[in-house]
């Protein structure tokens, strides 16, 4: 039998105008310290937002989401958060923030395969 893999995720959140405290589920974090693993997957649903809030510059919404994605892959040359180690990452990934991108307080689980995890979880609560 396979071990399982324990793992951290997290969901990323619009939140069009903060001080009402409404948002919507853009993405994934995805982080399993044993397996040095850290993936970001996220999708802006146009519809949904624009339903939501008219006001956002959906472009600026989708820079910002690529540039965690590769904060977590620790590949943005821009920014020096990319050069800290896989947790430090997702901690800085998952701080409590006051800004339109938040994420929720991470979560625990295990798994067997940390791929098929992170799809699941991003069909659950994203897609």
């Amino acid at each position: 039998m396979q071990e399982k893999i324990l793992y951290e995720y997290a969901i990323l959140r619009l939140v069009p105008k903060v001080e009402r405290e409404e948002f919507i589920n853009v993405g994934v974090i995805l982080f399993s310290k044993k397996e040095d693993y850290l993936k970001v997957k996220y999708f802006i649903n146009d519809n949904r937002i624009n339903a939501f809030c008219h006001e956002l510059d959906l472009d600026f919404i989708d820079s910002n989401l690529n540039a965690l994605s590769k904060i977590a892959e620790g590949i943005h040359p821009e920014s020096a958060v990319s050069n800290f180690e896989t947790p430090e990452r997702f901690r800085w990934l998952t701080a409590v923030r006051s800004s339109s991108i938040q994420s929720s307080r991470p979560h625990p689980g295990k798994t067997t395969n940390l791929d098929k995890t992170l799809d699941r979880l991003f069909k659950e609560h994203v897609l």
